[in-house]
């Protein structure tokens, strides 16, 4: 029984303002009690069954699976970095050292990805390396066009520039490593679509596709052992319908489809890729509650919507039954009810929630302007924020900050009581994810911030990405603005045999395969242009030395390759 003296207990933590100034942050200990205590989930532990089943929880955000074969072992999921798959395969070979047969990706994420270079590298004979056939599409995906604004905001909910003890947890493990080791991600070597049944090293294994958290995500299943391997699809937290980090959008109908099909192979062995396993009747139930979770929320989010409220309204509306809310795998330690709703809405009805005053709003700049008229002046509306802080209406804080800012007004006393703002709620916010965000975008105004890269780019890793995804890359990363009235086309010729040209014209790079009528012809190796676009080698250097041969025209190409920065 909790101690009643807990629930006045209080923290007091000293932190520094961008104005060097101290101040106090009070933090109710009692508010993070649940969080607190929901790491224990992931204390560093290998659970062994009899059936030759091995599962490693905690050495990192994601598990790591182990089935034992006859003359050789497989991996189902590989960690987010190769230290962790290190560590992990520290404590499997003890149990049982033959060589690794397969690496299984039970979807694209890199905490199930980025460690299988080190499984993959243990022997002369490498192990096959199993997905579904998109996998490799949406690693790309993340690597590739979006890998900015992805890794800014997967840092932030992952809290990965926070210093360790702001980090409680990350809701489905401890924390997330892959920034601080080197990755080593494979492409997969055998794919396939709906389903796949195949024999590796005396183990009878089932494959099948299971749309649900990813779009490519799979479960495997062991009819032998009956035992199910569910990938992200259930694990002990309510789950992410809707990332705050950013994804395509989780066809949620998709997801109860995957779990009812779990449900009629009548699991006795659940090894999730996130949290502990479990094993017995406890399967089968928890199963069945997890889909009923979502379920509710999808339908109860439909029959609103019809009746004509908005996403928000819904929002602050739908409660899970209590029946169904009393079961540890739906309290919200990862994904949450609000969160989820907005996304079902958004994923039926597009943006646009109805409401007329929301189809062409004013501008942020617009509304602030107007807000100051409201309020008498700016110094009015500054002082209606320091007001805000001062009387903990944070959400109230934060929104007039934002048009404070908009408006170039007292910018760094603004600054202050923003991050006071946001440091208060995700001190007291009981969801990692929050937490964490909260917590790292208040960092991020401290003066002396700096940036740290999520995906640190490897020659390693860049060879096992396709050159379409830089072309893609280069597409998005054209500063029209640089290119008004010009019209030039560079032709690429590579090792590989593969040609690509870059048309410019009307503001856009057009992507082809057509090596004709070339103002720049270039001759180069793959891994070469790779390392020159991301970093890895200088690109000045690699066409000054002739690894990107540019035909003479050295100048001409690099004020080319211009055109895609800032």
């Amino acid at each position: 029984m909790k101690k009643p003296y807990l629930l006045i207990l209080l923290v007091m933590l000293s932190a520094c303002s961008d104005s060097g100034d101290d101040q106090n942050r009070e933090i109710d200990l009692v508010v993070l009690e649940d969080l607190i205590e929901h790491t224990k989930e992931f204390e560093k532990r290998v659970y062994s069954f009899e059936n030759g089943l091995h599962i490693a929880v905690g050495y990192g955000i994601a598990n790591s699976i182990m089935v034992e074969g006859v003359d050789g072992n497989i991996i189902i999921d590989a960690s987010d970095s190769v230290a962790e798959a290190e560590e992990v395969y520290s404590h499997f070979r003890k149990i049982n050292s033959n060589p690794i047969s397969a690496i299984i990706y039970t979807h694209n994420h890199g905490d199930h990805t980025f460690g299988a270079a080190y499984y993959y590298n243990l022997n002369e004979e490498k192990p096959m390396v199993i997905a579904h056939e998109s996998t490799s599409h949406y690693v790309e995906r993340i690597m590739g066009i979006l890998n900015p604004i992805i890794s800014k905001r997967s840092s932030r909910m992952f809290g990965t520039e926070l210093p360790s003890d702001e980090v409680i947890n990350v809701g489905i493990g401890p924390y997330l490593g892959v920034s601080q080791s080197p990755i080593g991600y494979i492409k997969p070597t055998v794919t396939f679509g709906d389903e796949l049944k195949i024999n590796i090293s005396g183990i009878e294994i089932e494959l099948y596709h299971a749309p649900g958290e990813t779009n490519d995500q799979l479960f495997v299943w062991l009819p032998k052992q009956k035992a199910l391997m569910p990938g992200d699809n259930i694990y002990r937290t309510f789950p992410n319908l809707y990332t705050i980090r950013g994804t395509p959008h989780r066809d949620v109908k998709s997801w109860i489809r995957s779990l009812d099909h779990m449900r009629t192979l009548k699991p006795e062995y659940l090894l999730p890729s996130h949290t502990k396993p479990l094993s017995g009747s406890d399967v089968m139930e928890t199963l069945t509650i997890y889909r009923d979770a979502i379920q509710y929320v999808h339908d109860q989010t439909i029959r609103l919507m019809n009746k004509g409220y908005s996403a928000d309204e819904i929002s602050n509306l739908i409660e899970l039954p209590s029946e169904v809310s009393q079961s540890p795998f739906v309290r919200e330690f990862y994904g949450t009810i609000r969160w989820s709703v907005k996304s079902i809405f958004n994923g039926y009805l597009g943006w646009f929630d109805g409401n007329v005053s929301n189809l062409d709003p004013l501008s942020s700049k617009d509304y602030a302007e107007r807000l100051v008229m409201l309020s008498g002046s700016e110094e009015d509306l500054f002082l209606a924020l320091k007001q805000a802080v001062e009387s903990k209406d944070m959400q109230w804080a934060l929104q007039l900050s934002d048009s404070l800012l908009t408006l170039n007004y007292k910018n760094d006393s603004t600054k202050e009581l923003r991050q006071e703002a946001i440091q208060y709620i995700g001190d007291r916010a009981t969801n990692p994810n929050k937490r964490n965000y909260f917590l790292s975008s208040a960092n991020e105004l401290n003066d002396d911030y700096q940036a740290q890269p999520l995906l640190p780019q490897t020659s390693e890793l860049l060879s096992e990405v396709s050159i379409d995804m830089f072309f893609d890359i280069l597409s998005v990363r054209l500063n029209s603005e640089k290119t008004i009235g010009m019209k030039k086309r560079v032709c690429f010729d590579f090792d590989s045999g593969v040609i690509k040209t870059i048309t410019l014209r009307n503001g856009i790079a057009e992507i082809s395969s057509k090596n004709a009528n070339c103002d720049i012809q270039i001759s180069t190796s793959e891994q070469v242009f790779k390392e020159a676009l991301a970093g890895v080698r200088n690109p000045i250097m690699s066409v000054a030395s002739g690894e990107i041969d540019t035909g003479g025209k050295r100048t001409e190409f690099l004020a080319f390759l211009s055109n895609f920065s800032d």
